[in-house]
């Protein structure tokens, strides 16, 4: 098995609560509340900088050419991500140049660039993979039984297209090539996948989020 596969298969527990969390229902069912969502995609937008930011540095420190194409592949797919998220704005009435990060929101972006600055690349690749990979597996089950017309239609297309999935198996292959199965590649990895639960959590009760 893959590291990558490896450290996805370890954190299968937190992968399955961020599908059933009432969060990700409410968007596979077109209930979610309409503020909620808002919400979401100010914060969003502010990770997805820090996210574009990361790989960024990584690429800065990739030791071979192929590594420094590939970080800065995925950053342009950041930032053709933020361009959704600015038809969101408009659509939702979202000033993104304002927001406000939440704890949960400036816990994860704070420990993403602190790892990019801090850390070599294959521990940078392990803690920004699992917000991918988490995508494109909440994109895929939601799109399972095909999209329903309604609100979010577009989150659940865009996360299950045929474009995304390759973003995510890109990230992989730089753990393959840069990271070792080390217990701290292990605990960032999960680290992150928490942090994605908390950032789905304080989207759906901000007032309850830490």
């Amino acid at each position: 098995m893959s590291l990558s596969s490896e450290l996805w298969a370890a954190n299968q527990d937190l992968a399955q609560a961020c599908l059933e969390h009432p969060f990700i229902q409410g968007i596979a069912k077109g209930t979610l509340e309409q503020e909620k969502f808002a919400y979401y995609v100010g914060q969003d937008a502010f990770f997805l900088e820090a996210f574009a930011r990361a790989y960024s540095i990584a690429a800065a420190k990739a030791p071979d050419w192929l590594g420094f194409t590939t970080f800065h592949t995925l950053a342009d797919g950041v930032l053709a991500e933020l361009q959704l998220h600015e038809s969101y704005a408009a659509q939702w009435g979202v000033n993104l140049h304002s927001v406000t990060p939440a704890e949960a929101t400036r816990r994860y972006t704070d420990f993403l660039l602190a790892t990019a600055w801090g850390g070599d690349v294959g521990l940078t690749a392990a803690a920004m993979s699992p917000c991918m990979r988490l995508y494109a597996f909440l994109g895929e089950q939601l799109a399972h039984d095909g999209i329903p017309e309604h609100l979010y239609a577009n989150w659940i297309r865009t996360y299950s297209s045929a474009d995304f999935q390759p973003l995510a198996q890109q990230l992989e292959t730089l753990i393959e090539s840069y990271a070792t199965a080390t217990p701290l590649v292990h605990s960032t990895y999960r680290y992150a996948m928490f942090c994605e639960h908390e950032f789905f959590q304080s989207a759906w009760m901000p007032s309850q989020s830490f």
